[in-house]
């Protein structure tokens, strides 16, 4: 843009100016700068193709853009300015990264929205560089501004990021209210707040920060206490001015009060524009007193709920009233005396007001009679005096006291209800005559604050508080329990006391146990004998008085988490991460578990100290206990003020001693709950053990596999204080494996003690062990209790012969139901010694086969092969081979000779699971059916449920009930239960009865459920409940605490405490869950780099360390054992030339290897937008970056993901994803709540110099639920790769999908091909198809099962998304579809069973053959329009049943190419079983 003169009108001459009725053409002399007017404004176009909308050209961010629809010009997109404005120039801009291209614009302007007038002729601008044009166009007031374009060289499609107009504006300027601004680094507070964005933002002086109100929650109040009562003028809110913050309008009314009175309007509600031009500023006018100002929101068309940068209150304060406040506080209470001692009650007046107070007086009255008065001076504000009144004497009793100043209220005060102290006088006669009574104090040290280098003298006084006099005797003094020395202590008369002193010399810095004990050998006879001694503690430090934090690193705890805020934060030693707690949660308390009981100095608390953390006042009490014991207060409660300027830390004084210290929150105004970034507890540790383990041995130290292992364990105590008896664990490979008894143990001795621990298969093991495992013992650091050798056990095998199952095979490889099945098996002699002659048994269903294995020296490997065959049975079975079957050999290990795996026949996955359909079940609750057209994205239970049927469960004792076929020790439930009312899901529990026995409650959930919205854009929908939604079930597993047969009844039912509103129960899932794997003797565990399973902390260092040594060689083998562990962080590499969060290094070289998906289970608590974790926005805090020659098996992986994207969330997170490369094989991994399971391929310009796509990759027995997009994707130049005998379950996008994308490096060469998609389970897709191929060549889809797909085809064929072509054949072969296609894209869509799709590129080779398709929503098999050619489809042998609402074939009126039929048939199919539509070009024949 430019700013011209505008030509002046000449003097004298006549001007025409013609222009359409209601435009003002504008000349004038002069005209202000232009500014610009369209930044945040409504804009609307004649048509938007998929997320490219109108609004894109007014965001103030040239990467987003608006498209129209393709191939259809001319196209226009329009700026509401909101008000008539002079428009002097309009820039236009496209991406800065795009390629050039020219576009055909004409600009027009419009007064009402419907007649327009060309502002600058149609011209072609051509946009290089940076990809912005302006124009000069006529100055003309106008409304509306439109861009129409007609032509576009670089897409068939209008295009444009930005239409910015200049200009001029009329609005008038709104003139500043008077006053300052009484609003700065006030107390704020709101009634809600967005994840991080608090109320103390608006006050901070920054427009870069700000609040924001939780998404809905109107009215939304935000509420600012001013330091007095002020006459206001004006009230001033602001966004940030950047021009990324568009334009956007928010309705508020401002409120006022004064004190704790009743709110009244200071500006009525109104909708307020805010604009980045104007500096995103509105000031509001307003009159009146108040002490406490607030904004109250009810609508923002910019976010779902109010937003402000800084909030002025301008105005001037009201002075303020000062008066006296009179006090009085008793100098000593409760006051003892004997009824012969006179009574002197003493008392402090204090004026604690703002104005000096007159002279007064003070009474005193005792048992309710005034006794005495005293005179009171005139006090000056904050000054005190003492007073003195004798009261007598009075007999044996208790008498209550008070003392009242100002009783005839003769000086006016500001509070005139304080002015009392209350008390008791306690009047009791002396005991007689009778025993001496020795007690010993201990008075100090001198030096009072000694050094190392300082030679300490104990002090105490020695006393004889009896009544008889005490004959002369000693003191003695202990140090941490060894006597150190003795003073002497003459005779002492009753009441005489006598000063003593010891001299212990030097000592080390540290903290110690002092005990003084008077008369030790019991030499005077006393009334008391149990209260000789006195006990106190001695510091010795470095620096005198300063002790170290003792809460570094030390475990937190919190009573409640704000997201991922955690307590761990605030003792990390970063100053940067914080806890909070839940808002409004108020008391909140953080408390911090010390290594020791400890001495305690002082506690240090701090939050952020960048500046975007404005000032804020938090209000906390600070408590200690040692133990279990009670919790006492080391400082009341107070208000701290936290500061930028200083730090935004406060230091608070305490004494005392304690092992664990808690802060106790009650109010925050920054935020809704505490806030702690740092938290130091200064102080010396307590005497105390401490307790280690130095060494840890075994005998014999070179044993064999038949040896019998003894580990011998060495603990230190390395403390100043002996140790009560304890317990050492002894652990191989970081799991516990026995036990040994440790006695007690004397400051600085050591003992060892061993157990025996049985017998170990050959390998190399890391033997340790973990002193006082149950923290019985209290120490100085519970962190050191663990040990592992660094020089592993070595087991070796026995002399001998050990035979070992190592593969079994059969052919053919995937049989036919009905086929005959002939097996070997590989059989190795891994002893070392030769194995004679054995019988190798194969048991697989019913049949028992057998080979003769010959002798076999040590080492060899033998192919076995099997008399006999077997008729494959539908579904599959489970071969068990065994070596040595008969026991003919004696061997070094008789439990190492059988191997299972599942042979898999027919169709769809070999799965160790049955399912079990609610509505074919027996059940108390109301079915729940789809409607004819399965109708998605309207809250339909029915469509998203298996078979399109479920039970839904209201009312206590309905119940859903079946009767298993197969033995199970566990249970998946695939259920609904309601979201919870803000969104973000709920828990619920359900009762799970057996034979009629309550079994347990098992735990259902919403919260990876529930997506709102009416839009079918991937990243369109929300997690906030409004209207329609979707993804309405979830899958909740629980392992059964014992085993139960086949023929159990099983009845899940709605008891007491079973809170959801309602559950829809769709299908059970029984599995008989095999034992946990053992360890491979060449694995190491994660236990060993520091992972302890279950305890809830974040494991993903360990792992990382793990998974590191592995592909550095130091390790053969990553073992991750039985438990529950938490990754918060993807494993990868980590990249040495650090290119960027999108350019990651995967893992090389690693074997992972588990104890079976239900056994080893890694998940993550934090979604991945609320992580600081992310290596790549899309991938997620969780699971595996692949690189190559990676073997990962039998574990779970376990997201965070609750949506695809969009709504101010990140992705959900990838399971496992990467380049892959070649030698890669994933098998028995369980994958849910990500965004994807697995995606394989990244583009060739992520690192160039690490292309390598997958190649001969495998993945097998993969189980895959619940994700938000794709289940597996192979991607960018994917070859020779399958995924074989897995289940996926609602899925996202596709389940299975090949997408031959262009991003490779050598299109030619890098394009997909032969990949095979073969033996596996589809149910239930929610977004996509059930399996896709988008492009490469000579690739298969075959044996597969899929059922219920909601919207998209169950096997589709396109070429859509930019594939690259398809080449060779593509075979579709013996599949089963049923219940599948739908319709999508708001239900204008509608798609086959199968459907072939030529979008751009033709679709070459098809074959379809030896499928049922059966039930569909609309067509069996669609060929849909496109803009390519489908020839010579050859279907064969295809059966198409039952077609709901289509044909058997459709051939669309656009598609091109032919059909060759044989031996298809075709019943039941609502509109034709071959149906072409009018204008097709597809020629169908055959039959």
């Amino acid at each position: 843009m430019r700013t011209r003169l505008k030509r002046a009108i000449v003097a004298g001459a006549t001007v025409a100016l013609v222009a359409p009725l209601g435009i003002a053409l504008v000349a004038h002399g002069a005209a202000a700068a232009p500014v610009l007017l369209s930044a945040g404004k409504p804009a609307t176009a004649s048509s938007s193709n998929q997320t490219y909308v109108a609004g894109n050209v007014t965001d103030g961010n040239q990467a987003t853009y608006w498209e129209s629809v393709n191939n259809a010009f001319p196209q226009w997109v329009q700026v509401d300015l909101g008000a008539a404005a002079t428009v002097t120039d309009v820039t236009l801009k496209i991406p800065g990264g795009w390629g050039a291209r020219s576009e055909t614009v004409t600009l027009q302007g419009s007064t009402d929205g419907s007649g327009f007038t060309t502002l600058e002729a149609s011209a072609s601008y051509a946009f290089t560089g940076g990809n912005a044009v302006s124009v000069d166009v006529t100055d003309t007031s106008v409304r509306y501004v439109r861009a129409a374009v007609s032509a576009n060289t670089g897409w068939p499609a209008a295009q444009l990021s930005d239409v910015e107009v200049y200009g001029t504006s009329s609005t008038p300027p709104v003139d500043p209210p008077q006053g300052s601004n009484l609003a700065q680094g006030r107390p704020i507070t709101a009634t809600s707040v967005q994840q991080t964005y608090v109320a103390g933002n608006a006050v901070d002086g920054s427009t870069a920060t700000y609040w924001e109100g939780a998404p809905g929650a109107y009215p939304s109040n935000l509420t600012v206490s001013l330091a007095a009562a002020s006459t206001l003028t004006g009230v001033v809110v602001k966004l940030n001015p950047d021009p990324a913050w568009g334009g956007r309008t928010q309705t508020f009314a401002v409120e006022g009060r004064t004190g704790s009175g009743s709110w009244s309007t200071l500006k009525a509600s109104a909708a307020h524009p805010f604009r980045p031009s104007s500096g995103n500023t509105v000031t509001v006018p307003v009159s009146g007193t108040a002490t406490d100002v607030r904004l109250v929101f009810t609508a923002n068309t910019g976010s779902s709920n109010a937003q402000v940068a800084e909030l002025q209150v301008i105005g001037s304060t009201t002075p303020v009233p000062t008066s006296p406040d009179l006090q009085v506080a008793l100098t000593t209470n409760p006051i003892a005396v004997t009824p012969t001692t006179p009574i002197s009650v003493g008392a402090t007046v204090r004026n604690s007001g703002t104005a000096a107070s007159a002279a007064t007086t003070a009474v005193v009255a005792l048992g309710g009679t005034n006794v005495g008065t005293a005179t009171v001076p005139a006090l000056a504000a904050g000054a005190q005096t003492t007073i003195t009144v004798n009261a007598g004497t009075r007999a044996t009793g208790t008498y209550p006291l008070t003392v009242t100043v100002d009783p005839a209220n003769t000086v006016a005060e500001s509070n005139e209800t304080n002015n009392a102290a209350s008390g008791s006088v306690v009047v009791s006669s002396g005991p007689e005559p009778t025993l001496a009574d020795l007690q010993v104090s201990l008075t100090g040290t001198s030096p009072a604050s000694p050094t190392p280098t300082d030679a300490v003298t104990v002090t105490g006084t020695a006393r004889n508080t009896g009544t008889a006099a005490a004959a002369a005797t000693t003191v003695a003094l202990t140090l941490n329990g060894t006597a150190v020395g003795t003073a002497n202590v003459g005779a002492l008369a009753a009441g005489a006391q006598h000063d003593v002193s010891v001299s212990i010399g030097t000592r080390a810095a540290g903290t110690y146990a002092l005990v003084a004990t008077i008369d030790p050998a019991g030499s005077v006879a006393e009334a008391n004998e149990s209260n000789n001694t006195a006990t106190a503690s001695l510091v010795v430090a470095t620096t005198p008085g300063t002790g170290t934090d003792l809460a570094a690193g030390r475990p937190a705890t919190a009573s409640s988490t704000e997201f991922s805020f955690v307590a761990g934060n605030a003792v990390d030693a970063d100053p940067s991460t914080y806890w909070e707690g839940a808002g409004g949660a108020y008391p909140s308390w953080l408390a911090v578990n010390l290594a020791s009981q400890s001495t305690l100095q002082q506690v240090v608390v701090g939050v952020p100290p960048a500046a975007a953390w404005g000032a804020r006042t938090q209000t906390f009490s600070i408590e200690g206990r040692v133990g279990t014991g009670a919790w006492s207060s080391l400082k009341a409660s107070a208000a701290y003020a936290f500061a930028p300027g200083s730090g935004n830390r406060v230091a608070v004084p305490v004494s005392g001693s304690a092992t664990d210290v808690r802060l106790v929150f009650t109010g925050n105004t920054g935020a809704g709950n505490g806030q702690v970034s740092v938290l130091q507890v200064i102080g010396l540790p307590a005497p105390n053990p401490d307790l280690t383990v130095t060494a840890v041995t075994a005998t014999p130290a070179s044993p064999v596999e038949t040896a019998a292992i003894t580990l011998a364990a060495t603990v230190r105590n390395a403390g100043n204080l002996a140790s009560a008896a304890t317990t050492v664990d002894l652990t191989v490979d970081g799991a516990k494996v026995g036990s040994a008894n440790v006695p007690a143990v004397a400051a600085g001795q050591s003992t060892t003690v061993s157990a025996s621990i049985g017998t170990r298969p050959a390998g190399s093991y890391t033997i340790g062990g973990v002193v006082d495992p149950a923290g019985t013992v209290v120490e100085q650091n519970e962190a050191n209790n663990g040990y592992s050798n660094p020089t592993k056990v070595v087991v070796t095998e026995a002399p001998g012969p050990d035979l070992q199952v190592l593969a079994i095979a059969s052919n053919p490889a995937n049989p036919a139901v009905g086929s005959t099945v002939s097996f070997t098996v590989t059989v190795k002699n891994r002893g070392s010694q030769s194995a004679g002659a054995s019988t190798t048994r194969l048991v697989v269903g019913s049949a028992t086969l057998t080979g003769s294995t010959g002798a076999l020296v040590a080492g060899a490997t033998a192919t076995v092969p099997l008399n006999g065959t077997w008729t494959a049975a539908t579904g599959g079975a489970t071969l068990t081979a065994t070596a040595d079957a008969t026991n003919a050999v004696a061997e070094t290990n008789e439990t190492n000779n059988t191997l299972a795996q599942s042979i898999v026949v027919g169709r769809g996955a070999a799965v160790p699971y049955t399912s079990y359909e609610a509505e074919a079940g027996t059940y108390t609750g109301t079915l729940v059916e789809a409607d004819a057209l399965r109708t998605f994205g309207h809250t339909n239970f029915g469509t998203e449920s298996s078979g399109r049927k479920s039970v839904r469960l209201t009312s206590q004792g309905q119940y859903v009930q079946l009767t298993s076929t197969n033995a199970t020790n566990s249970i998946v439930i695939r259920s609904s239960i309601p979201d919870a009312a803000g969104g973000g899901g709920q828990d619920a529990t359900i009762s799970l009865y057996a034979n009629g026995t309550f079994v347990q409650k098992v735990t259902l959930s919403s919260r990876h459920s529930w997506l709102y919205g009416t839009t079918d854009q991937p990243e369109g929908l929300t997690n906030t409940p409004g209207g329609d939604a979707r993804r309405l079930f979830d899958e909740s597993h629980a392992m059964l605490a014992q085993s139960y047969p086949a023929g159990t009844v099983f009845r899940l039912q709605r008891d007491a405490g079973d809170t959801a509103a309602f559950y829809v129960i769709d299908l059970v899932d029984l599995e008989q869950v095999a034992p946990p794997l053992s360890k491979p003797a060449e694995c190491t565990s994660i236990t060993a780099y520091g992972a302890v399973p279950n305890d809830g902390l974040d494991d993903t260092t360990a792992i990382q360390a793990a998974v590191t040594a592995d592909q550095n060689g130091q390790i053969s083998c990553v073992w991750i054992p039985a438990g529950q562990w938490r990754q918060e962080k993807k494993i990868l590499t980590d990249d040495p030339l650090n290119r960027g969060m999108y350019n990651q290094v995967g893992i090389s070289d690693v074997t992972i290897r588990g104890a079976g998906m239900w056994h080893s289970q890694l998940y993550t608590l934090t979604e991945p937008q609320d992580a600081n974790t992310l290596n790549h926005p899309h991938e997620g805090n969780f699971g595996f970056d692949i690189d190559k020659n990676t073997q990962i098996s039998d574990i779970a992986i376990f997201g965070s993901g609750r949506i695809r994207g969009g709504d101010g969330n990140d992705e959900g997170g990838v399971g496992l994803n990467g380049r892959f490369g070649t030698g890669t094989k994933i098998s028995n991994v369980w994958i849910e709540h990500a965004n994807v399971g697995v995606w394989v391929g990244r583009d060739y310009d992520n690192v160039p110099e690490l292309w390598g796509p997958a190649d001969g990759l495998d993945l097998s027995g993969m189980r895959i639920r619940n994700t938000y997009a794709d289940g597996i994707n192979f991607s960018n130049g994917t070859r020779n790769s399958r995924v074989f005998n897995s289940s996926f379950r609602t899925t996202g996008d596709d389940a299975l999908a090949i997408w031959a994308n262009p991003y490779v490096k050598d299109r030619t060469v890098d394009n997909a091909h032969d990949n095979h998609f073969v033996n596996n389970t589809i149910q239930l897709p929610w977004r996509a198809n059930g399996i896709a191929i988008y492009g490469g060549s000579n690739q298969s889809i075959e044996n597969n099962l899929v059922y219920d797909t909601m919207n998209y085809p169950g096997i589709m064929l396109a070429t859509d998304h930019s594939p690259l072509p398809f080449g060779g054949t593509t075979l579709i072969a013996n599949n089963g579809l049923y219940r599948t296609g739908g319709a999508f894209w708001n239900e204008d869509q509608e798609f086959g069973a199968i459907t072939i799709f030529p979008s751009t590129l033709d679709i070459p080779g098809v074959t379809i053959r030896d499928t049922d398709i059966d039930d569909s929503t609309y067509d069996g098999i669609q060929l849909k329009n496109g803009g390519g050619v489908v020839p010579d489809v050859r279907i064969t042998n295809v059966r198409i049943t039952n077609s709901r609402n289509g044909a058997g074939i459709l051939a669309m009126s656009g598609i091109r190419g032919n059909a060759i039929l044989s031996n298809v048939t075709m019943s039941g199919n609502a509109t034709g079983n071959v149906v072409t539509q009018p204008g097709s070009q597809f020629v169908i024949t055959g039959s």
